[in-house]
């Protein structure tokens, strides 16, 4: 356990403590700084910023906690308007190894509502156990209702790991789990293993902007907790002859409130393709030149009906929204065909889409890294060549 304390007899009452606070958790009363527990975390913002030391963080690290209760692998499995995510099966596929590993079940856990037909879905891709929690307030993705849902069932049944995708849902939600539970997370995470002897989970992520591999472990607590990002793993086999046991749990009404409410969903309108689970993509890079250079790039992606994509140089240069932006701070896709145009190969790019099956570079460099990577090399001119492969294609594409 940690504490915190407000050494009266140093405090002047600057304030300095009330600016450096991110939660509002400190306030004046007698020209003296006063912490309010309920909001405070522990972060030790406000001990930095106190220049006059009257402020005491204590880290007792105590004695060690008994990890032997945890077990299970857990996978959360997204949903939308009642649609099961792919990025579900690419985690369950991962669990499947790792719960075999450990010699324990893997358990899908997800929440919504009217899911009860997708339960055969779960088990199908190898789902032991399923906990289902069923509510009119989880239909939509809301931080708070699902936040505590999620904890309830982690302090219930007290999993060895959580697994979770790195989409926008996965990061705000496990994020907010991890805080509660006082459990250690590890994000975009792009290969997953387990040390037996210690039954560690082995967390390899991009650091140092993608120039090195770590992998990180989380000894010392439990549940051990990751994001894994869309399209680095296979999905789970499907086998219709497998069955799981689904938990089917309910809460009172106060877990479902939430501190915001949600008006509206408002889909995205324009010809666009999921970029994650487009099967071809055709990318630009600073090679383009500007927004002209995309143009000419979706016209051939219409021709093979893929989508557009882009190495972050691109979407900094504002020539397309970084909605279409390919790497490490971008999507990570996996393709059957990705065709990179201009994009000179940096390793920030490559981890994004170097698991496509078959990738065409263009590249005027023949020296160009992305040819390393490469199933096909094409040196030459983009605007050359991709035209020439846009009439070729729609030609042979009508026959």
């Amino acid at each position: 356990m940690a504490s915190i304390t407000i050494l009266l007899e140093k405090c002047t009452g600057c304030t300095l403590c009330i600016k450096a606070c991110p939660f509002g958790a400190i306030h004046m009363a007698n020209r003296k700084a006063v912490i309010d527990m309920a909001k405070c975390t522990l972060c030790g913002a406000c001990v930095t910023a106190c220049k006059f030391g009257a402020i005491e963080l204590k880290q007792d690290a105590g004695a060690k906690k008994d990890l032997s209760s945890y077990k299970d692998v857990w996978v959360f499995c997204e949903q939308k308007k009642g649609f099961i995510q792919s990025i579900s099966f690419e985690l369950l596929g991962e669990g499947r190894k790792l719960a075999d590993k450990l010699g324990v079940k893997l358990c899908a856990v997800i929440l919504g509502d009217g899911l009860e037909s997708k339960m055969d879905e779960l088990s199908w891709h190898g789902a032991d156990k399923i906990y289902l929690v069923d509510h009119p307030a989880l239909k939509s993705y809301q931080d708070d209702p699902y936040t505590e849902v999620l904890v309830k069932l982690a302090q219930e049944y007290q999993p060895e790991i959580i697994l979770c995708g790195a989409t926008t849902i996965g990061r705000s939600l496990v994020s907010r789990v991890a805080i509660k539970i006082n459990a250690g997370l590890t994000a975009d995470c792009t290969e997953l293993d387990i040390d037996l002897k210690e039954r560690l989970l082995l967390q390899t992520r991009p650091a140092f902007g993608g120039n090195i591999m770590a992998t990180i472990i989380t000894p010392n607590h439990r549940p051990q907790m990751a994001t894994v990002r869309h399209k680095v793993m296979k999905e789970a086999a499907l086998n219709k002859a497998h069955k799981a046991e689904v938990i089917s749990k309910r809460y009172p009404e106060e877990v479902f409130t939430s501190r915001t409410r949600l008006l509206d969903i408002v889909a995205e309108i324009g010809e666009t393709v999921n970029l994650s689970e487009a099967d071809i993509i055709v990318a630009g890079g600073r090679g383009l030149g500007g927004k002209q250079g995309f143009a000419i790039l979706g016209e051939l992606a219409k021709v093979l009906g893929g989508a557009v994509g882009a190495a972050r140089s691109a979407v900094d240069a504002d020539w397309i929204p970084y909605s279409h932006q390919v790497g490490q701070t971008g999507k990570t896709v996996c393709p059957k065909l990705y065709i990179a145009c201009g994009i000179s190969g940096q390793i920030q790019h490559l981890i994004g889409m170097q698991s496509s099956k078959v990738i065409v570079a263009i590249n005027k460099d023949p020296e160009a890294p992305i040819f390393k990577v490469a199933t096909y090399g094409i040196v030459g001119d983009v605007f050359d060549i991709v035209p020439a492969l846009t009439r070729e294609f729609g030609r042979l594409l009508k026959k």
